[in-house]
């Protein structure tokens, strides 16, 4: 997930442009695997704080950090619920 020559803008884990306005709503009650993904870049992009992207989701730190690490160990498919079981006992 690079940054881009244009500020404030980042591209997100479909490859295209992230800014703030691409974000999830911060009502969002469903998180699919590209809304955390989404998020996740938009921190490690710059595009938000840690605590920013928290307080919007009302995420825990714990949390935001294991949609990180998931990524960080096995790509987006890391962050499906339902294989969380899989990926923990590799």
């Amino acid at each position: 997930m690079a940054r881009s020559d244009a500020k404030n803008l980042i591209i997100g884990p479909t490859g295209k442009p992230l800014t703030l306005a691409d974000l999830p709503s911060t009502n969002t009650q469903r998180w699919v695997i590209r809304r955390k993904a989404e998020v996740v870049a938009a921190v490690q992009g710059g595009l938000l704080s840690l605590e920013d992207a928290c307080k919007r989701y009302s995420l825990t730190v714990e949390e935001f950090l294991s949609w990180q690490e998931a990524i960080n160990k096995n790509g987006l498919p890391g962050l499906r619920t339902t294989r969380i079981q899989k990926y923990r006992s590799a």
